[in-house]
């Protein structure tokens, strides 16, 4: 029997969306199936670009369906819509087949970020119309001196003296930027000091004033560098202007970087088929490399932080689709997604190189290509060290300062995410809030594991209260990281749980995950505990917070049996 936590394509059938998206997920599976493994790998070797795919996401009309609110959708369009749930769907697809594709998927998400924020009708209809033409987007924040220090802008607006401006300047990093229909451009007024001359318009990359300059990576995902010269502005070109312009950038982040964790679950999944197999079907020594403990140790390993992976990610989307002017929770739990879930997709990846060693690096797998690309996402959209410093500033109101809010569901409904186009000024971090955190820890405190990782949760509260970094300290930012890995680990703890409650997950793989987060946390405080400014009670708090995860060999088996199965379980179509 396929196992039914992971995607593949041979038993994929998304019942639980609206028959339109279930339509066009599978299409898009088959229409990968049927080009094949060696096709895929091929273009992905020879660095193609993205036109077969694209002519085929046209035809579907799969990105205008997917990408275009329903507030932008003509009369006659009823399955358009911003739905953040088959939005994370095709994500995992397209992870799944290579990150080319998802790529060029994201930039476009990005780049219509800034358009679907806008009062501009004028501009959202054009952008409505390219969507369905089949056209890409592209998002024109960074630059190569700069790069996302918006601050700093060097892509410079001098007024025409008509309304409009002509725009002069450099964007270095911007996806797309070879094909798009629509840059959505970030620059500031030449006669306007600070904030209020910030200005958000849109650009046509086949304008003769737009200057392709090259690809900056060895890729198939073109990202570009891009030069405007004297670029005619006119005022139905202007998107944002002033701080709003701004928040447009942040807002658009906040809604582009949650992609990144389901793309790193469809990579881990597709290379988690390839490594099972190969380590179960070779024989060492008389015996399948499946036959050794430390390899079954590392394959369940990768299997349970994979699955837990795919619960967090699953359970976030509630939030950020349940989201409002009230509840803010998904600004916590989405720069989470972008940088816990894609690290862990960094330690699956790892733990299965480790087992199948030299077969990773054949050019005729999938896997060569996985190790590459898992490394990318961790750094996309803000580093790993920029998520962490953001996650910690809800440190103490998510542990210390609960307050009661109705509970999420599950959202499977076919609404619209409107929310995520309106969020407002990027700013007050401050006074969001959250539910307690411990209800979801005690709906499965029978399980020895769970018990065991809530006693170092318990543990960081007191530090939080009685412990945390000084005034001084908290200057210390490699000081502070760590102690934002240890709250990250509660963070994606509770969201686990939580929906291991709504899904009925297995509890014999539920523990063996939380056996491993009870060794994670336990290891970063170890490394909390060897910083060279941590004071002395730090550091007697870190080893006292040290545990043992409670071993069972009878449930480890029942796992690993799991993972057993997965041998076989699918192989692309040569």
């Amino acid at each position: 029997m396929a196992d039914q936590l992971l995607f593949n394509p041979r038993t994929y059938d998304p019942v639980h969306f609206d028959p339109e998206t279930r339509r066009l997920l599978r299409a898009t599976v088959d229409w990968f199936e049927e080009r094949g493994k060696r096709r895929l790998i091929e273009d992905y070797r020879t660095r193609a670009w993205l036109g077969d795919f694209l002519a085929f996401a046209a035809k579907e009309n799969l990105f205008a369906t997917f990408l275009t609110p329903s507030s932008a959708a003509g009369e006659g369009e009823p399955d358009k819509r911003w739905d953040t749930g088959r939005i994370a769907a095709l994500n995992e697809i397209l992870g799944f087949y290579g990150l080319d594709y998802w790529y060029a998927w994201q930039v476009t998400i990005l780049g219509l970020g800034p358009v679907w924020q806008s009062d501009n009708a004028a501009a959202r209809a054009r952008a409505a119309e390219l969507l369905t033409q089949g056209e890409v987007f592209a998002f024109g924040l960074s630059e190569k001196v700069h790069g996302a220090d918006i601050y700093s802008t060097d892509m410079l607006l001098e007024p025409d003296g008509n309304g409009g401006f002509r725009a002069t300047g450099s964007k270095y990093y911007i996806g797309n930027g070879n094909a798009a229909g629509l840059v959505s451009v970030f620059g500031r007024r030449t006669d306007v000091e600070g904030p209020d001359g910030y200005v958000f318009f849109a650009a046509d990359s086949r304008h003769p004033s737009y200057h392709l300059v090259k690809n900056v990576v060895d890729s198939s995902k073109f990202v570009s560098e891009f030069r405007l010269e004297d670029y005619p502005v006119a005022g139905e070109d202007v998107l944002h202007t002033g701080r709003a312009a701004f928040d447009a950038a942040l807002n658009t982040v906040n809604v582009g970087k949650f992609n990144l964790c389901t793309a790193s679950i469809g990579i881990c999944e597709h290379a988690m088929y390839e490594a099972v197999t190969h380590a179960h079907n070779r024989i060492l020594y008389g015996r399948p490399v499946t036959a050794f403990p430390h390899v079954r140790r590392e394959l369940t390993d990768a299997y349970v932080r994979l699955v837990g992976m795919k619960q967090f990610s699953d359970r976030a989307v509630d939030y950020f689709r349940s989201a409002g002017p009230d509840d803010r929770r998904y600004l916590l739990f989405n720069p989470m997604t972008k940088m816990k879930v894609t690290t862990e997709g960094e330690k699956v990846i790892d733990l299965m190189w480790d087992v199948i060693a030299a077969k990773g690096f054949e050019k005729d797998n999938y896997f060569a290509q996985a190790a590459v690309e898992i490394r990318g996402l961790p750094k996309l959209e803000g580093t790993v060290h920029v998520n962490l410093a953001l996650i910690l500033k809800f440190l103490r109101s998510h542990l210390l300062d609960p307050v009661d809010y109705p509970a999420v569901p599950t959202r499977l409904d076919a609404a619209d995410d409107d929310f995520l186009f309106r969020q407002g000024p990027a700013r007050g971090l401050g006074s969001v809030r959250f539910h307690d955190w411990r209800p979801a820890f005690d709906a499965y405190a029978h399980l020895p594991n769970v018990t065991r990782f809530r006693e170092q949760a318990d543990a960081l509260c007191e530090f939080v209260a009685t412990a945390a970094p000084d005034a001084e300290q908290s200057r210390d930012l490699d000081l502070l990281l760590a102690v934002g890995q240890l709250f990250a680990l509660v963070v994606h703890g509770q969201l686990v749980l939580e929906q291991a409650a709504l899904t009925g997950l297995d509890e014999d793989v539920l523990d063996e995950l939380l056996a491993v987060l009870v060794r994670d946390f336990s290891a970063h405080a170890v490394e909390l505990h060897g910083k060279d400014s941590a004071t002395e009670q730090q550091q007697e708090w870190a080893l006292g917070s040290i545990r043992r995860p409670v071993v069972d060999e009878a449930r480890t088996e029942r796992v690993w049996q799991r993972v057993e199965a997965l041998s076989g379980a699918y192989e692309m179509a040569p």
